[in-house]
Parts: C-alpha cells; structure tokens; sequence
C-alpha cells in the first residue's frame, strides 16, 4: 500500500482527475518499503496521464515525489548557443537540460586530476546521435581541444565537421590508423612523463601537451560481429581508456545497437565507462539490459521509455473522430538520460545543433557555432597501407575480474595475441598507392579537377575505398614533394609529360 498526499495548490477529486488538469500537479507519495521503484507507465494509467513523459518522478529512500505536468516539460527544443558549447572551468559543456531547466553537462576535462575523459552515447537511428557529435566537436574546437575524428558513415553522419578537426576519416581501415596512432602518441606521453625525466604523475593541459580526443561516430560498424577489425578496434579503444586519459588522450564512442555484443561486449564498456561519460538516448530491451548487467546502472533501475512522439497520442476514436494527421511526427530527437550524472533516471533534452529541417548543402548554422578558423592540434598520419584483419573473439580484459574459459579464451589464445601497437605488416606489392591513382585521375582529366572530382575517380577506379581524409592527406604529401598544386579546391599536375 502506498500512501499519496497533493502538495500543490490542486486538490483532485479522483486520482484520475489529475491527468486533466492544466496545472503543474505534485504528489507526495509514501512507498511501502525504502527502495521501492516506480512503474512510470503503471503510474500514469492510475493519475488518467495519457504520456508518461509528463510525469517526473524523483525517490529518495521511502519518500517519492511525482510531479505531473499539463504536457511533457521537454516537448520544446532550445538551440545551443556559443557560450554553451564553450567549456567551463570545470572542464564541461551545456548539452542539454532536464525539466525542470537545471544543465546537463558533459564532462571534456577534469581540471582537478588532469585527466581527459572516456564516454559513449547510445541510441537508435533518428534518435538524435549526430546531433550531440556535434555538441562535442563544437565545444572541442571552441575549448581549444584536438579532435581526431571517424564518421563511419562514410562522412554523412557530421558531414560539417570535414575542416573542423584535425584529422578526418571515413573508413574502417582508416579507423584502425586514426587509433593506433592515438595509442602511440599515449604510449609517447607516458615515457616521456615518466622515465624519460619530466617525473609528472599527471596531465597539464598545454604544458606542453594539447588534451586530446579521439572520437568514434557509428562505432557499432567497427565493433559489431563480423567487423573486419573488431578484435583490434576494441584492444585500441581498451588501451586508451587505460592509458589515454591520464595523459590527456580520451576516447568518445557513438553507437546504435541492439546489445552490447555489437560494440566489442560489455567487458570492453565496462573498462572504458567505469569513471566515463554514458548517455542513452532512444534504446532497444537489448541495450538496457546489457547496462544494468554490465554494472552501469544498479539492478531493478526503470526509465521511463523514449517514444518516437512525445505529447498524446490518441489510440482510441469515437465514432466520427478523426486523428491529426500530423500527430505521428516523431518529435523526441535528444531525449534520454545521462547515466553517470547525479541524475541518472531523470530524462534529460540535448539542445537543438543546427536547423529543424535537412539543408541541401551543409548547415549553415552548424557551422556558425563551429566558427571560423582552422582546427586546433597536429593530424594524426593515416599511412596508405592496408590493415590485415585481425579474426577471432575479443580477449578479456586482464584488468577486469574474469573466468577466461567463461569468456571463451584460453592461455594459448593470449600466448598467440598480437599487441595493439602492433606496426601494420608488410604491404603486399601490386596495388597502387593513392598517390598513383590520384596521378592516373588527374592526367586522365587534363591535368586538372577538384577534390570532388577526385574522389569519384577514386571510386570508380576499381581500387580500394579511399575517404575524404586520406585523399586530404595524400593531397597535402604531394603538395610538399611539388607533384601537384592547389587551391580552391582544384588541384593541378605540375608536371604533365
């Protein structure tokens, strides 16, 4: 039994009155026994609320106050501005906001120990993902913070950041390069912190060294089963939660997936999420349960779900009733909870980054909050070899506490294990370098074509994928040795014979 008492001015006559009401309405409700959790779902049936999203329920031992309001606190977007995305002196930028306005705020550097920060954001397509990369770079480039950046999704997921970081890559391979370099500048900075005479246990920022990010858009494609790399990918991702943070390299993973198995197993999360930044916006049971099995969130935690569309949603007409044709849009882009802040079952809004509707070309007011000016920090190299894939399960984490024959790996199995800085092995000869193919597509044009251009005959030419940061790349290198020339964006042959 529980007992409720009204603590607003409104006084219902049936419980089932207060889902009419106009008025914010808070109840004061006494559980039975400390630790007793809400059914926010169940509950809103009882009050006669048509969207559970209108309740706000906080808990505190026995005591458990329910705030029902008239529509969901968080039907509104706010866009971001300038001030938000720039980090504080704490070390964080302004996200989103819960419903009663207080900030949601993810953490970019710990000024008290110096360390950078781990995180992933979950969520299923169209659940407002891209959006907070964007959050992220923006507040990176606007902090002074490199960021080295792999958009899985061949560049379309922030196709605005493209000159907005320091390095930009599209492909898996890619990927695999992009991180390994981040582990041996880690690796770098541990040495040279410690035995090679600096005598520092921590990171100062910019004493000498800048803080760092790499950051993983549709990670799941690099980590799922199947994925050509996935055993590297997630010794690498491993490697710099242990190492990267304390020396001012962290790591930010953005996935949709159905469990944890998809991205590496909750071992691999585990390790890099223990003391990291975790949101989850629009989710699958999959998902949820690996979390809570995972040690991310204490067992028997509700949230109350995300639907598509926020606001009532008639299921039943009357006889000569129609339903808005419009009712159905889904509207709940950037809700979710923040599952390591103070507040980890409150739902939470990201702010709006960008325009409401799809541009033909970038948006331009993405790219006003990026600013201009060129990306802090030094490129990562992306070397035009290819990466052998590296097959077999995931080995656990020697850190963790694991039964190895739970985890299906044995002590041959680690006998046999490369380390993740493995250098890439030898390139089989015969396939052409980017270098030569970008040579081939220039002559083949003239002389003359735009990186545009260039990038389709890369495509076309029956060799391998080559993204849009490793063509930048390549462009540049052969800029230095005079092969070519460029500018606006057209590159030329210097030498045509």
């Amino acid at each position: 039994m529980m007992g409720i008492t009204a603590t607003s001015g409104v006084r219902p006559r049936r419980l089932t009155d207060i889902g009419e009401s106009e008025q914010v309405v808070e109840l004061s409700l006494t559980a039975p026994k400390p630790g007793t959790k809400m059914d926010a779902e169940a509950l809103a049936e009882t009050l006669g609320v048509d969207d559970p999203t209108r309740l706000v329920i906080q808990t505190e031992r026995r005591q458990v106050l329910v705030r029902v309001y008239p529509r969901s606190p968080l039907l509104e977007t706010v866009p971001a501005t300038v001030e938000d995305l720039t980090m504080d002196a704490r070390g964080r930028i302004r996200i989103g906001r819960y419903y009663d306005e207080s900030p949601v705020t993810w953490r970019l550097w710990d000024p008290i120990t110096g360390s950078a920060q781990r995180g992933i954001i979950f969520g299923t397509t169209g659940a407002g993902k891209s959006r907070l990369a964007h959050a992220i770079l923006i507040g990176c480039k606007r902090s002074g913070i490199t960021t080295h950046l792999a958009d899985l999704k061949s560049g379309q997921s922030v196709p605005e950041a493209v000159g907005q970081v320091a390095t930009h890559v599209t492909t898996q391979t890619e990927t695999i390069h992009m991180l390994r370099g981040l582990v041996a500048r880690a690796q770098e900075r541990e040495r040279r912190y410690g035995v090679e005479g600096m005598g520092r246990s921590g990171f100062v920022r910019d004493h000498p060294d800048p803080l760092e990010y790499g950051i993983v858009e549709e990670a799941n494609r690099l980590l799922e089963r199947g994925a050509p790399y996935r055993r590297e990918a997630a010794q690498l991702i491993r490697e710099l939660g242990r190492t990267g943070r304390s020396v001012g390299i962290g790591i930010i993973l953005l996935a949709q997936a159905g469990h944890l198995e998809e991205l590496g197993g909750s071992d691999t999360l585990r390790a890099m999420l223990r003391e990291g930044e975790v949101i989850l916006l629009r989710w699958s049971s999959g998902i949820m349960s690996g979390i809570v099995s995972g040690g991310l969130l204490p067992p028997g935690t509700r949230l109350t779900l995300i639907p598509k569309v926020l606001g009532r949603v008639p299921r039943i007409t009357r006889y000569g009733q129609t339903a808005p044709d419009d009712d159905t849009d889904a509207n709940s882009q950037g809700c979710g909870y923040h599952l390591t802040s103070a507040r980890p079952e409150a739902m939470m809004r990201a702010l709006m980054i960008g325009s409401l509707t799809p541009h033909p070309g970038h948006d331009p007011a993405i790219l006003a909050l990026y600013g201009d000016g060129p990306p802090p920090g030094r490129p990562i190299p992306i070397p035009d070899t290819p990466v052998r894939p590296t097959p077999g399960e995931i080995p656990p984490d020697p850190d963790e506490d694991h039964d190895a024959d739970e985890a299906g790996y044995d002590e041959e199995d680690q006998e046999q294990e490369q380390p993740a800085t493995a250098a890439p092995p030898p390139v089989p000869a015969g396939p052409r370098t980017i270098a030569q193919r970008i040579t081939t597509a220039l002559a083949a044009a003239g002389g003359t074509a735009t990186t545009g251009d260039l990038l389709a005959a890369l495509a076309a030419d029956g060799g391998r994928e080559v993204g849009r940061g490793s063509l930048d790349n390549t462009l540049r290198a052969m800029r230095r040795k005079s092969a070519i020339t460029s500018a606006s964006g057209t590159h030329t042959l210097t030498n045509r014979s």
